[in-house]
């Protein structure tokens, strides 16, 4: 994990001792609100529907137990006893004073922590895959170009007022699990034919109003090029990006309207004349930071955990939880136990200070001091001796946290919605309580398998909605909560966007309409079949016919 080094703090500490002053201007009068909503923005505060919101960064996903109970301090002295993480693997406090906000920042310091960069029109917080480091599938370890991204991109001159917000995610596997091609430069580690180590660069891809997947500008870049060629395709949108319409101010509709060739050859022509060498890491800061992320000293343990093996055969709850929520791990010995933050009826993402102390004591005990957030709004303990994986359920069933489903129909992300938003347009969480409640049976969920439903408030899709199995998207349509349903949506490797089945449905439709889908699913699916799977060999056409069956649009 990485850790701050003199500059880190001093920055981090300066820029809390400025954010004070303008507080207390703001406060006292003499910043107005607009004066105000730039110098904010670049401290990570939004103002929502009911209260100002603070986004916290945490840089690929990855927290150690001090930070975590740090945020359960914050969430207890300075929130409503809860925080929310986000799929950007932010967290997010809802209710904060603003005066108490530079409080906050000089508390998140303590813990190496910030809000740099969570908003704004900028280089946002670099996501990973949450497995990094402990993946079979894994070609190297995403996280050390992902910090060496951060560092690159915070605070850069030339970046700091783009056109839009811009986003970035890495990952090191085979298998996407970062969703590379819905941000606006996607990364994947691969090796070329000589056996070098290098980067797919893919760019354009983007959620929201105008759903894309990302394209591929360049198949293979060495590692040494990566901050020269990132500079290139930042400064050709910065210098050609729309700025006269926000809507068409991201990177995904310039690639759009002049095409991946096109953008492809801007970027290549920028890039050779760029002085790639004087923008390129020192490679001794490369060796530094990649040691941060070196393997743990694993203990050498049989394949076979007798323990485990044991608590699973006495313990039904235990087997299901198992069967589910922990990832196959590269070393004998160990799993990766998913936390799920969907229990039933639950708002997802949300997790109380109570909650998050628990999870900071079981990864300080058993997890080698380190947890990771999920863009699925999920933690992860990575690195989980299996015979000690009976007594962290156990614990985790204590606060709550043992829900058995990771993957399945009732892991729901969803979006805060306008139970937060200003920007919504609809309700998110009543619909994804809503949709757990209808499939909580447990026997029922592990019938169904794999499937992804993801829930948006607006259309900044927020909920990732587009690239859901099932996407739902809320809107207003007069004066009432409509709510449109996708299908199809992937967010791997074989990323795809959903499409539309028919008119939005009222609020108390939704989990009726989702039910027909479901059961078209059970009926025609082959033997092993997942939910994606049959949806791609049969087509829209049998779920369409059994969503509109009994829909009726909100008038």
């Amino acid at each position: 994990m990485y850790r701050y080094d003199e500059f880190d703090a001093r920055l981090v500490r300066e820029r809390v001792a400025q954010f004070r002053d303008q507080v207390a201007r703001r406060l006292d009068g003499s910043l107005s609100e607009d004066e105000f909503k730039p110098l904010r923005l670049k401290n990570g505060v939004y103002l929502q529907l009911h209260a100002y919101m603070l986004r916290i960064a945490v840089p690929y996903g990855t927290l150690s137990s001090r930070q975590l109970r740090q945020l359960a301090l914050i969430g207890e002295k300075y929130d409503r006893g809860y925080g929310h993480f986000t799929t950007r693997t932010n967290m997010q406090f809802n209710w904060p004073r603003l005066r108490d906000v530079p409080e906050i920042l000089d508390l998140l310091a303590d813990v190496e922590m910030h809000c740099i960069q969570t908003s704004g029109n900028c280089i946002r917080n670099v996501t990973a895959d949450h497995f990094a480091g402990i993946a079979a599938d894994e070609i190297e370890d995403p996280r050390p170009t992902a910090e060496l991204i951060r560092q690159w991109s915070s605070l850069h001159p030339e970046f700091d007022y783009l056109p839009r917000k811009f986003k970035i995610a890495v990952t090191g596997a085979e298998h996407d699990r970062a969703v590379v091609r819905a941000h606006d430069i996607g990364l994947r580690i691969l090796r070329n034919a000589k056996g070098e180590i290098g980067y797919e660069v893919m760019v354009g891809g983007g959620l929201g109003r105008t759903p894309m997947i990302a394209k591929t500008i360049r198949s293979f870049l060495p590692k040494a090029d990566l901050l020269a060629y990132l500079e290139a395709v930042l400064r050709v949108y910065n210098l050609e990006g729309r700025r006269d319409n926000k809507y068409k101010a991201r990177v995904k509709i310039m690639v759009h309207e002049i095409g991946a060739e096109e953008f492809a050859r801007r970027v290549e022509a920028e890039f050779a004349r760029l002085d790639g060498p004087a923008i390129a890491a020192d490679p001794e800061e490369v060796a530094r930071i990649a040691a941060y992320f070196a393997s743990p000293a694993y203990e050498t343990l049989p394949a076979r955990a007798s323990g485990f093996e044991a608590a699973k055969a006495e313990n039904r709850a235990f087997a299901t939880w198992a069967s589910v929520n922990l990832f196959t791990h590269k070393v004998p010995g160990y799993a990766a136990a998913v936390i799920s933050l969907k229990g039933i009826g639950d708002a997802p993402g949300d997790i109380t200070s109570a909650q998050m102390r628990v999870v900071a004591d079981l990864a300080e005990t058993y997890s080698l001091d380190e947890l990771r957030i999920t863009h699925a709004q999920n933690i992860v303990l990575p690195y989980v001796k299996k015979d000690d994986l009976f007594v962290v359920s156990q614990t985790l069933v204590e606060v709550g946290l043992a829900t058995a489903n990771a993957g399945l129909i009732t892991d729901i992300i969803a979006c805060p919605g306008l139970d937060y938003c200003s920007l919504a347009t609809a309700r998110s969480i009543p619909i994804a309580q809503a949709l757990a409640h209808r499939f909580a049976d447990e026997k029922r969920q592990l019938e169904i398998g794999e499937l992804n439903i993801k829930i948006s408030g607006c259309i900044n899709a927020c909920g990732h909605h587009h690239v859901g199995h099932i996407g739902i998207l809320g809107l207003e349509k007069s004066g009432q909560e409509s709510y449109q349903i996708t299908l199809g949506g992937d967010a791997t490797e074989t990323a795809a966007i959903g499409e539309i089945l028919g008119p939005g449905v009222p609020a108390d439709d939704v989990p009726d309409a989702i039910e027909r889908i479901v059961s078209v699913y059970l009926a025609q699916r082959t033997s092993g079949e997942t939910f994606i799977e049959a949806v791609r060999r049969l087509g829209l056409a049998p779920f369409k016919a059994a969503f509109l069956e009994k829909t009726h649009a909100p008038a």
